[in-house]
Order: C-alpha cells, then structure tokens, then sequence
C-alpha cells in the first residue's frame, strides 16, 4: 500500500501547519514552549496565545531603538535571560548563569550575531533576527583555563570587526555582564564600556501586547501548579511523613507538565520556619495546623515569570487571632499599595505614599515594596521610605510595566510570618491585578 508524506509528516493536517501562537506544528521543533495540553486549557479558559515572532520582533525593536537612542555602536550581553529576551533562543539556562557560553551582540542597525555553544549552531534557526550564529564566547576559566586571555582577544576582536560593519565611527558599547577577561580585551580593542544592564532593563520594562498574553498564559498555567500543590499538602500534611520539599516538588512538577522552565529559589517553609522569612525548603515534615507560607518566583511558560505569595492555614482547628490580624493586615498592604499603580505615578510617590505595616513587623519587612517582572524580577524596585536611596529610581510608571506587591508579615521572635505577593499589570488608566489565587479563607478570618 501506498504511503503518502502527509500521512507520515511531523505535522497534524488537521491543525494546519501552525499552531496558535504562530510557531510550526511540529513536536520537533527546536524552540520549546507549552504542550497542546496546556493550549487547550488556555482556549478553555478564553485566554488568546501570543504571537510569538510579533513577541520577537517586538523586544528587537526595543532594544535596538534603546541602543540608538544613547548613540551607542551596539549592547553585548552575556547574561543568559538578557540573550532570552532577545532572541527568544535558550540553551541550558541555569547552567549557562555560572559557566558563561553565550554571548549576543545587537549592532546599531539591528543586526544580532549570537556566539552560542559550538555544538549547538541550530538552537536559533527559528528566528530570522538572528542573522548570525558563531562560537568562541566562553571565557571562563574552567572552559578556557590559562590561556582564557587568547579567547578574550579573539573574541572582543570579533566584535570590533562586526561594529565596525554595522556600527561605523561608534565606539561606545553597551555589556551587561562581562567577565574580566572579556572587559579587558574590549578595551583594547578601543571601544568604551557602558552600562548594558541599564539598557536591558529599560527594554524590558514595557510589556508588548503578545507579552502580556503570554504572561496571562503563564499565570493560569502557575495558578493551576500551586492549586495543585495545595490540594497535595491539604490532603497529606500530617501523615507524619510529607515534608516540604515534597510540596514544593508538586509545583516543580506541575511548572513543567505545563511547559514551564525552571524556579529561581526553593522559598517555601512550614511552622516555625516560616520566621524569619527567606528560610528555603528542606525535610522538615509539616504538621497540622500550622502555616505553610510560598514565594514561587516560577518561570513559566514561554520563559515567563510569575511571581506570587501566598500562606495557607493547613488543619482543621482554626488559627490564632494573631495569625489572622496577621494575614489580614499583609493583605491591606499590598491591597492599598496596588490603589496607588497607575500610569505617571512616580516611584518615589509609591514610597513616600505607601501603607505602614505595624510598628511590630517594621524590622521583618519584606525588602521591596514592590519590583517589575518579566522573565524575571526586573526593573524597577520600589523601596521602602527607609531603604529608598534618593535618585536611583525617579521614574514614572508606565503602561505596559509589570509589578509584584508584596508583603511580608511576621514579628521578631514569632513562630509565623505571612508572606503575599500579586502580579500586576500597569494599564492605560490603572491597574489589572493579574492573579485571582485566592488568599487562604482561615487565615483571613473568614
């Protein structure tokens, strides 16, 4: 019998050769993103994919314009999400945070040169920005040993060489994270350093409209991890063997069944451990009627973050009244702080406006009152008035910036801290809050 290639091909004829957020209907394709699972429940729940080379094309604009605007010849980047955001590519990510491989460079015309690592050529093929793909930018010493200088000439002279085309007569180059081989051979070459990171951060500030979509497609894929996580430790807290890296291993597991990546920290703690605040995981087994409180500083899907806190009251008595004036006072917090996000709001006027926490909490206070996010925790950092240095952050909010509010609640000495979080869109005349997880009934008091 005869077979024909469409039957045969990688491709679903029934799906077209597509899928909804513009990438190849291909299960082998190079660039990853979320299973047709979590797509359906996306489509179930009304949510519309990006349109992931709008997203690209997007965050390539604003780089690019950011570098022309400062009149610089270029902006190298080293660091891992800094190469994500403009290239939409990864490559053994955490991996790449402490053993440096890649390196991208943006010229002042657009032009993006990517050095990746020497075997893995292809990983940006599906993005027609990346118009070049070279090897030669690990200069760690553990790759390079004691000839990592002779890497860092040939390297930095590559860049010049490449400046030179698409960048005449400019010298100054933006870089985020060099090593100090690296600055030192881009000196040489006669180019000035500047600050990349600030170009970076800037960038990625304002969230383009596929960006935003696919941040709403993160966060359901997030809520419906932690919810699972909660229905683990509701149904196993107090079998005298769950501990809580076994409840933080159900959102790990779940982040990942629905296409997500990784999460940046283990800030999950139960009981007493809960105070102070900043306590990770371990193998303490949970008890009944104690609190479990969570940051998940998830990356999600399509290498987005969300960042949410919540505290769950696990047990069947009821909490204390000084859990619950606890909760419910966090929860005022962030509720009155968020009030004050919309467009032109100064982040000074955030600090200087902010909602007091009680004397009793003031020296536990969580570090920030709020910070953008986007793949990651970004700029910028909204301070406490007792934190804020004068100068560093006078910006006004704009449409598009994403910010975390938080709250972290718990005396010295306490045997509890409640700690909350939301995600926040900045919109044209406001705010969204863009999680609807619910904050723990018991502990609310209700």
């Amino acid at each position: 019998m005869n077979q024909h290639y469409r039957d045969s091909r990688k491709i679903d004829p029934t799906r077209g050769a597509t899928l909804p957020d513009g990438t190849p209907n291909d299960a082998d394709r190079i660039e990853i993103g979320p299973p047709l699972e979590t797509q359906r429940a996306w489509a179930a729940a009304g949510l519309t994919l990006p349109n992931l080379a709008n997203m690209r094309s997007y965050r390539w604009q604003r780089l690019t314009r950011h570098i022309v605007e400062r009149d610089y010849a270029g902006l190298l980047v080293f660091d891992p999400l800094n190469i994500r955001y403009a290239t939409d590519s990864t490559n053994m990510q955490l991996w790449n945070t402490h053993n440096p491989f890649r390196a991208l460079l943006i010229c002042a015309d657009g032009h993006m040169v990517i050095w990746d690592y020497k075997n893995a050529p292809f990983l940006s093929s599906f993005n027609p920005l990346v118009r070049e793909v070279r090897s030669g930018a690990d200069l760690f010493y553990f790759d390079r040993g004691d000839k990592v200088d002779v890497a860092a000439d040939a390297f930095a002279n590559e860049v010049r060489v490449l400046l030179e085309e698409h960048a005449p007569g400019l010298k100054r180059l933006a870089v985020d994270k060099p090593m100090v081989h690296g600055l030192r051979a881009l000196e040489a070459q006669g180019l000035e350093v500047m600050d990349g990171e600030e170009v970076t951060e800037k960038s990625r500030s304002i969230k383009g409209p596929d960006e935003i979509l696919a941040m709403r497609c993160a966060v359901h894929a997030c809520e419906a991890a932690v919810q699972a996580m909660e229905d683990f430790a509701r149904a196993n807290v107090g079998d005298g063997k769950t501990c809580e890296d076994d409840v933080w291993a159900v959102l790990h597991a779940e982040n990942i069944k629905r296409g997500g990546e990784w999460i940046e920290t283990r800030l999950l703690s139960s009981g007493p451990r809960t105070n102070p605040w900043f306590q990770e995981c371990g193998p303490r087994v949970c008890q009944r009627n104690e609190i479990i409180s969570f940051d998940t500083d998830l990356v999600g899907s399509y290498g987005i973050c969300v960042d949410i806190s919540r505290s769950w009251w696990i047990g069947d008595e009821k909490p204390r009244p000084d859990m619950i004036y606890a909760m419910q006072h966090a929860h005022e917090h962030i509720m009155q702080n968020m009030e004050m996000i919309r467009p032109g709001v100064t982040i000074p006027e955030l600090t200087a406006n902010t909602h007091v926490l009680d004397d009793k909490y003031q020296a536990q206070k969580y570090g920030c009152l709020m910070h953008g996010v986007g793949l990651c925790d970004e700029w910028p950092l909204v301070q406490y008035p007792d934190k804020a240095v004068p100068g560093s952050f006078d910006y006004a909010l704009e449409p598009g910036m994403v910010l975390c509010v938080e709250a972290a609640v718990g005396e010295v000495g306490g045997d509890f801290s409640i700690k909350l979080e939301d995600q926040v869109l900045v919109t044209e005349d406001g705010y969204e809050n863009l999680i609807s997880y619910e904050y723990d009934p018991a502990l609310m008091g209700l």
